[in-house]
């Protein structure tokens, strides 16, 4: 089964990212994205894409300007995430063939991303969205648009989520900060991808 569920692996080094790529797909989480404000993150995507670009969708977090695009187009990434909505990021981003979730939290935010063609929507920060906020959004969203929390979600509550409609979530601290092994975050991924089926089930 393909899991919405993005690893947000802040922070991480390239002399680890291939060993993490490895445990999270074993786990079976194929969304992972390395935000640039990390060390040397272009360095750690074009290694992961060439480790495992075949099984699992790799690309950045944090991306805010349209030339950071294209650095990640060059180097074959294949999804951008954002914590905002750029329409110029997201435009960019389709043009360059490659996946969008623009980080929104209002329903104009919201709209003028999928306007722009972002394939989904990142709620960020989640929390300040809430349960009752996405169930209103949802009202007024497409049914057939993905929805993603991130900030504040968990495997405590992804089926609270799940009963307010969202698609999926992106996971940052609860899954990967510097200084974890992999075997750190294999047992973090088993936890998130259990209480993911449980709630999706």
């Amino acid at each position: 089964m393909t899991r919405e569920i993005i690893a947000i692996l802040r922070g991480i080094q390239l002399h680890e990212a291939c060993a993490i790529t490895d445990v999270l797909i074993e786990a079976g989480i194929t969304k992972i994205e390395v935000p640039l404000n990390s060390p040397q993150p272009l360095d750690s995507i074009s290694a992961m894409v060439a480790h495992a670009g075949d099984r699992a969708i790799i690309g950045a977090g944090t991306v805010l300007q349209v030339d950071d695009v294209s650095k990640l187009a060059r180097i074959g990434a294949q999804m951008v995430v954002s914590p905002d909505c750029c329409a110029d990021v997201i435009s960019a981003t389709k043009s360059a063939g490659m996946l969008s979730y623009p980080g929104v939290l209002t329903p104009t935010e919201a709209f003028a991303a999928l306007r722009a063609g972002a394939d989904g929507l990142k709620f960020f920060p989640a929390f300040k969205l809430g349960l009752d906020g996405l169930s209103a959004l949802k009202a007024v969203l497409p049914p057939e648009v993905k929805t993603y929390a991130v900030g504040g979600a968990g495997p405590g509550n992804f089926a609270d989520w799940q009963g307010a409609g969202i698609t999926g979530f992106g996971i940052g601290t609860g899954i990967y900060k510097p200084g974890f092994s992999a075997q750190d975050v294999a047992a973090r991924a088993a936890e998130i991808v259990a209480a993911y089926d449980k709630a999706f089930a």
